[in-house]
């Protein structure tokens, strides 16, 4: 499904990005995996899982080569990017699985807590796809091999992009990305560029990271293997009529994420006074809806 592909794989060294780079290799794809080795915290630094990596990638029976740097930075992209030109001569796609956590109560986080947050995740994936992008727009220009396959580039957001207790850092920069990848899929399109995101749910580190009685799933229940065939098929040019989308992943479910979307609204002639609202909107705009989601009650 993927012969002659070269993907980059952005967060490799562990759990689901590890997983999908093995899968992708076993696909026949080339696999570039980046990891900067750090802890599920984002502390130290180490080579050692992106090569790991690279070795299962190829005995699984793919090729490829391991690349050390922070995803977050633009000139450490740029070079990815670069070098993985000058060894392959292309890059075909990419997928972003890097990020940390430094979970905390909204008001006890600290500044430092959500900037590395917010840096790995979602500027994490604007260095990696602005890159890309500057490049894949000078191959469309240059020539028309690219009509052919096109490139595609896939986002990893969360389910906690709805809100989790004690992830305002990780809430907001998960959907930011789905932000960013509607953007970048309206942009890009002309290019003949697919960007679309993944929302999976698998046992990874953030999960081990949390208590044992506190952990919603197990690795049997829920392991992250089983995420990685819908990354190579996302990836591939199988799915090339998919762009703008979200697609979700959780064992043995595969499927479409709809976008935010208007579901019911209330007019009045001449328009609205507060007063207004404040007499309809509950009781008439807000019938049958669970106004309250929360899920305190005060």
């Amino acid at each position: 499904m993927l012969s002659d592909r070269v993907i980059i794989v952005a967060g490799g060294g562990h759990g689901l990005g590890e997983q999908s780079a093995i899968e992708l290799g076993a696909s026949g794809a080339t696999v570039v995996v980046n990891d900067l080795g750090s802890t599920v915290h984002g502390e130290g630094e180490s080579v050692e899982p992106a090569e790991e990596t690279v070795e299962a990638v190829k005995a699984a029976g793919g090729d490829g080569m391991a690349h050390f740097g922070d995803i977050s930075s633009t000139e450490y992209t740029e070079q990815l990017v670069a070098d993985t030109v000058e060894e392959y001569g292309r890059v075909d796609g990419a997928v972003n699985f890097a990020g940390i956590l430094n979970d905390s109560i909204l008001y006890q986080m600290t500044d430092e807590e959500w900037d590395n947050v917010i840096k790995v995740h979602l500027r994490g994936h604007f260095a990696l796809l602005r890159n890309l992008a500057a490049h894949w727009r000078e191959v469309a220009r240059e020539s028309d091999d690219y009509l052919e396959d096109g490139r595609s580039f896939l986002s990893v957001s969360s389910r906690s992009a709805l809100g989790n207790i004690g992830q305002s850092n990780y809430s907001a920069a998960k959907a930011g990305v789905l932000g960013l990848t509607r953007a970048a899929a309206k942009e890009l399109g002309r290019y003949n560029v697919r960007v679309n995101a993944l929302l999976p749910t698998a046992y990874t580190r953030m999960i081990e990271d949390i208590p044992d009685d506190q952990q919603p799933f197990t690795e049997e229940e829920l392991p992250p293997e089983k995420v990685a065939p819908l990354v190579a098929y996302m990836l591939s040019s199988e799915a090339s009529e998919i762009n703008g989308w979200s697609v979700r992943a959780a064992g043995d479910a595969v499927g479409f994420v709809s976008d935010p979307e208007v579901i019911r609204l209330g007019y009045q002639n001449g328009g609205w006074t507060p007063e207004d609202i404040a007499e309809r909107f509950t009781d008439e705009v807000g019938d049958g809806l669970a106004l309250d989601k929360s899920g305190n009650a005060f």
